[in-house]
């Protein structure tokens, strides 16, 4: 599975109550919107827009700094609340909300320098490009990265003057409230950003509500495919970042030890729990039972632990039907012919937990080898040199992340910026998001781009516009 925006919720009349996935106790529960309070929240924020998108950029930027100085303030207790809802360890808990904070630091200092007025010559007069904020932009969000996705979208449409509304995951309802809280004590006006607790069966009618300019989901393909049907119905741009199978490409002259560790890194990224994780690990064959050697003991420095401890490296699924589906998957597998070599058994201990895995001898028919595997089991598959393993490499439905680890550098940078199919392609590290940089993928894993300066453009009227003194007269070009 991927980090989706889910496609069933429960119904309407039912609270959304969370679990925590350490041990399946039952947590708080939250009533959530119907799609009239989502329709009152999207002519609430147009409204609302309608003044913001006049303040300055200097305004916005120090609200949004402000939303930094919150998250700063509260990591810990932010952290924690990702822990209870989805799992994740509070190390990493913490690392996400300086993210996050760094993220609105970041748009609040360089969105003006993006959005300026660019000047054109088009033969006379005065031409230049202006971009102007488009209205309420809808959000669809996942669960594995609870405040960073939301913040990834958030920051740069407000400073570019928009509005937003949140639809988050049915399971992290608390991390979407405190979300708004957080906007609304930084100076975001109340109806400029809403979170709603809405049911994913009213998604499409809200998209198709006037008083929303556009929508941006973070998910799975079909969920994806579900909202740009619904967007492209009614001519409304949209922004989708969906699933991945990102493949690193392990040449003959790279370091193994130094390999495995950054293959192992990338595989574990939120306990394997993301759609830029290493997933697929293309070996020459040259070096193959060295890198499986030591890919396996750089998992195995992956142990389960309670996410609340801050030296636990691998906290549990999100969810023990998540979990269920990783097994299948490494059975189904196994049962196809891929070869076990750590990990692979579910614990006898309640709640969502599953093990550092590795498989080796990874073909095509095996689910680690066709589909998006979303835990920490790492697929092993074999090639004959460099061209086969990236015709392997870009045998996929996803095009999201990818990787070379080589100790040619030049080699590297080559075959990352000419021939692998992704949207980023990282070399001898793995592969993340930046606010500075642009993020996003190619094939089933969407179009658009967020962050730097290509994301904050994503939601903007890109305008032209000529001007000329009376004197000068019309001009007959036609188009």
């Amino acid at each position: 599975m991927v980090e989706q925006a889910e496609l069933t919720h429960p119904p309407s009349n039912e609270r959304l109550r969370t679990t925590n996935p350490a041990t399946g106790e039952p947590g708080r529960a939250y009533d959530p919107h119907t799609i009239d309070d989502a329709r009152s929240s999207a002519a609430a924020a147009r409204n609302a827009f309608l003044d913001w998108r006049g303040t300055s950029f200097a305004d916005r930027a120090a609200v949004i700094r402000k939303a930094a100085e919150i998250l700063r303030s509260r990591q810990d207790e932010f952290a924690r609340l990702m822990t209870e809802e989805m799992g994740k360890t509070i190390a990493d808990g913490r690392a996400e909300v300086e993210k996050c904070a760094f993220h609105c630091d970041w748009f609040a200092g360089h969105a003006q320098q993006y959005l300026a007025n660019e000047p054109i010559d088009i033969g006379g007069g005065e031409a230049f490009v202006t971009f102007n904020p488009i209205g309420v932009v809808l959000a669809v969000m996942p669960w594995n990265f609870p405040f960073w996705q939301v913040f990834r979208f958030v920051a740069p449409a407000l400073m570019a003057g928009n509005g937003a509304l949140l639809k988050h995951a049915s399971n992290v309802p608390g991390c979407a409230l405190a979300i708004e809280q957080i906007l609304h004590e930084a100076g975001v006006p109340s109806d400029l950003f809403r979170t709603l607790l809405l049911p994913s069966r009213n998604v499409e009618a809200l998209i198709k509500d006037e008083n929303v300019a556009a929508v941006t989901l973070t998910g799975s393909v079909a969920a994806g495919k579900s909202v740009a049907t619904a967007a492209g119905s009614m001519l409304k741009k949209c922004v989708l970042e969906l699933g991945g199978s990102d493949a690193y490409v392990v040449l003959e002259d790279a370091d193994i030890e130094a390999a495995a560790k950054v293959a192992a890194t990338a595989r574990m990224v939120n306990g394997g729990q993301s759609c830029i994780a290493g997933k697929r690990f293309i070996v020459v064959h040259s070096i193959l039972e060295q890198f499986e050697a030591a890919m396996v003991e750089a998992m195995a420095g992956y142990e389960m632990g309670d996410p609340l401890d801050p030296a636990t490296k691998l906290g549990p699924m999100q969810s023990v039907k998540a979990r269920d589906e990783i097994h299948q998957q490494v059975e189904s597998s196994i049962r196809n012919g891929a070869r076990l070599l750590l990990g692979g058994k579910v614990p006898d201990r309640s709640g969502a937990w599953y093990p550092a895995t590795v498989l080796s001898d990874v073909q095509p028919g095996q689910p680690a080898h066709d589909e998006e595997v979303f835990g920490p089991v790492a697929a092993i598959i074999a090639a004959n040199d460099e061209a086969d393993a990236i015709r392997i490499a870009n045998d996929s439905e996803f095009g999201l992340g990818s990787g070379v680890l080589t100790g040619d550098l030049d080699r590297g940078r080559r075959i990352a910026a000419e021939q692998l199919e992704a949207g980023m392609s990282f070399v001898n590290e793995n592969v993340r998001s930046d606010p500075r940089a642009p993020f996003g993928g190619v094939k089933h894993s969407g179009y658009g781009r967020e962050c730097g300066s290509f994301g904050i453009r994503e939601f903007v009227n890109i305008k032209t516009v000529h001007v000329k003194p009376q004197s000068e007269g019309g001009n007959s070009r036609t188009e």
